[in-house]
């Protein structure tokens, strides 16, 4: 949802940066250093200066390098990198400017003025300038003042505005709205309703006021979810519980490489779209060599609808990655809370407003899990005089990332397993956003269908939460396919078996982008990427497989203007063909965006998609509805998806797997109802 405010807080934690040190050879996908952005900022500032220039940085990122141009350097170390160039997304003089700057040559490259729809990122600097705006504005004074509130314990935050139909550009604005504290941190359950600042970002004042009545606020009494602010009764406390590797952690890290068991991947990070997974490559223990399976893959857009069309609500339909940055809003992980004591931290650096680098402490944690799963088991009880028990724990990578974009917290996952899977998942949690009512008690509500009574005066908001990823798969080459697998049930009509039905597998595989459309619970299915070129020595074509986790699917209709920008929802699973500049779903200027430029758009080309170099688009969703223990903040829910091995081992790539060293049966008792076991 909206990004209303950040607060940054620094800690002293031992951090291990992601940017590469001087004396490493710098990675092609490697996030901009500290000196670059510093050489960046002072490119540009060069050609505008802001003597004469009103200029600000509202994005600034690697260039992604040419596919093949990286993959021909990973397979020739001694061939040169390729250039290292930066993405720059700047307002000068109230234009968007594309700029390509050339870090090699110290030079602008290109520089496109953008005059399409839609906006770029919001920064939290004129963020934080419109929600000071109110402070100043006398009818806003007014306003809280006849309300009998104290305008010291006034916290106001932006909003954007969408696209509702209006033919003529907007200008940049967002919707500032306000809360209480007074009693309480937890401001989002004490919103000060009905009270609409509208700011142009750009002159950076208020350009529209609104009050259009008086709702009380909702009470702070029992909002704090503060340890230290608890009071008695408590639930029972657990006894300590940590991980112990006296050996040390089995991954390592040299700059952005992390190798673990026989994984092999880079991690970087950007500012929109928070952690990108690349070159994700699996060792092959029969055939001795690394296979590449995934080239790239992160968090491409969120989108956050609200389902309360009142005046103050309707158009809060939130593009968390394009409009607030999903990256920009990565907090700093709290080490046993967070992460379990045997992670690792690592840091990151973004471009400020004025461009120059601000470092992000501890955003990362990576971590070895050990949660009790088993990996494979079995127990032989058919041979006689013998009991055969083998079992081998679960022991997988996981790499954390938390963004707190407004009043939600997303806990992100990227976890690899030793069978070959690459698990996502996402958690979501925080404070919900909620209403001021005149209710405080549900028989008093004759009809309220935009949200649900959670406390006195507090209306829990009906909405959605849509993760739309994009996974650039390369299943041991870049020549990919796309296969449906349906689970078709056939009768028997020959008398052939007492049986009366079964099912059976109807592949077909994706010619066009239309024919890899799917919106996942209306059948069954096993949804794979296989390379068309290689067989197992079986014959069987070499792939992963798509596990969906929860399946979601959004209930707008199609002409309904969020779901025009918002259309990659449609669908849970799209595959289109590989272009470098389809990044980002929601379109690469998604402030007011019109939906013209989306994944929807591109997809409906019908470009060939069948033994071409493919990406893969998932969106998982939550349909959330309110409930009382979801107040005064939310206990997490998660979901995600799984990417499988599907004929790409020859046979069970665990099969040969050791229980860690340190696996030992503890010298431990348990009491059950008195007795000792």
């Amino acid at each position: 949802m909206a990004h209303s405010f950040k607060i940054l807080l620094f800690f002293p934690f031992l951090t291990l940066s992601i940017i590469p040190l001087s004396h490493q050879l710098q990675h092609p996908l490697d996030s901009l250093t500290p000196n670059e952005f510093i050489q960046v900022q002072s490119i540009v500032n060069r050609s505008y200066p802001s003597s004469s220039h009103n200029l600000t940085f509202q994005y600034v990122g690697l260039e992604e390098p040419n596919k093949q141009v990286v993959i021909s350097w990973l397979e020739n170390s001694s061939t040169t990198p390729p250039p290292r160039q930066a993405l720059v997304i700047a307002r000068i003089n109230h234009q968007t400017h594309e700029i390509i700057v050339d870090l090699s040559s110290f030079g602008i490259i290109s520089d496109r003025i953008y005059d399409g729809y839609g906006y770029p990122l919001l920064t939290f600097e004129e963020q934080t300038a419109a929600n000071q705006l109110p402070f100043k504005s006398a009818p806003f004074l007014e306003s809280i003042s006849k309300r009998g509130l104290k305008i010291e314990e006034v916290v106001c935050g932006s909003f954007t505005v969408g696209w509702f139909g209006e033919e003529k550009k907007n200008r940049r604005i967002v919707k500032v709205m306000c809360y209480y504290l007074d009693g309480t941190v937890n401001l989002y359950m004490r919103p000060i309703e009905a009270i609409t600042v509208t700011v142009d970002l750009e002159e950076m004042k208020i350009i529209h006021f609104q009050d259009r009545f008086m709702i009380p606020v909702p009470k702070a009494a029992g909002t704090d979810y503060r340890e230290s602010e608890q009071r008695a009764p408590f639930g029972p406390q657990l006894k300590g519980i940590t991980v112990v590797q006296p050996d040390g952690p089995s991954f390592t890290i040299a700059g952005n490489r992390v190798r673990w068991a026989t994984w092999d991947f880079h991690l970087s990070f950007d500012a929109r779209v928070g952690p990108i997974i690349s070159l994700a490559s699996i060792y092959d223990i029969e055939r001795q060599n690394f296979r590449r399976v995934m080239y790239r893959g992160y968090l491409s857009e969120l989108f956050v609808p609200y389902m309360d069309l009142t005046e103050e609500w309707y158009f809060r339909t939130f593009f968390d990655a394009g409009e607030y940055g999903y990256g920009l809003c990565a907090v700093p992980l709290e080490p046993l809370r967070d992460c379990p004591a045997n992670a690792v931290f690592m840091g990151a650096f973004v471009a400020g407003q004025d461009g120059m680098p601000i470092e992000m402490p501890n955003v990362f944690c990576i971590f070895e899990r050990n949660a009790g799963d088993v990996m494979w088991r079995h127990t032989e009880t058919m041979i006689p005089e013998a009991l055969i028990t083998e079992v081998r724990p679960e022991v997988s990578l996981v790499v954390r990332m938390v963004s707190t974009v407004g009043n939600y917290d997303y806990i992100n996952d990227w976890e690899f397993k030793r069978i070959g899977s690459i698990k996502v998942t996402v958690g979501l949690t925080g404070l919900l956003e909620v209403r001021g009512s005149k209710y405080t008690h549900k028989d008093q509500i004759n009809e309220e269908v935009y949200g649900k009574l959670l406390a006195e005066n507090t209306l829990g908001a009906h909405h959605d939460h849509f993760l739309t990823y994009y996974l650039d798969l390369d299943v041991d080459g870049d020549s990919n396919s796309f296969v449906k697998s349906k689970l078709k049930t056939t009768r028997v009509t020959d008398q052939s078996s007492p049986r009366k039905s079964y099912w059976k597998v109807v592949s077909e595989t994706a010619k066009t982008e239309s024919d890899a459309k799917i919106k996942l619970g209306l059948e069954s299915a096993d949804l794979l990427v296989v390379n068309p070129n290689k067989k197992t020595k079986m014959g069987n074509l070499v792939g992963y497989r798509l596990i969906p986790g929860s399946v979601t699917g959004s209930l707008l209709t199609d002409d309904d203007y969020s779901q025009i920008r918002a259309a990659f929802t449609k669908y849970n699973v799209w595959v289109t063909p590989y272009n470098r500049s389809e990044k980002w779903a929601g379109g690469l200027y998604t402030d007011q965006s019109r939906g013209d430029d989306t994944l929807a758009t591109w997809s409906s080309r019908n470009r060939k998609i069948e033994n071409k170099d493919i990406v893969l688009w998932y969106t998982l969703g939550f349909h959330h509805v309110p409930y009382q223990e979801d107040f005064p903040l939310m206990p997490t829910l998660s979901s995600g998806f799984e990417l499988r091995p599907a004929n790409f081992f020859e046979y069970n790539p665990v099969l040969k797997v050791k229980v860690p060293n340190n696996v030992k049966w503890p010298n431990c008792s348990v009491s059950v109802m008195g007795r000792k076991l």
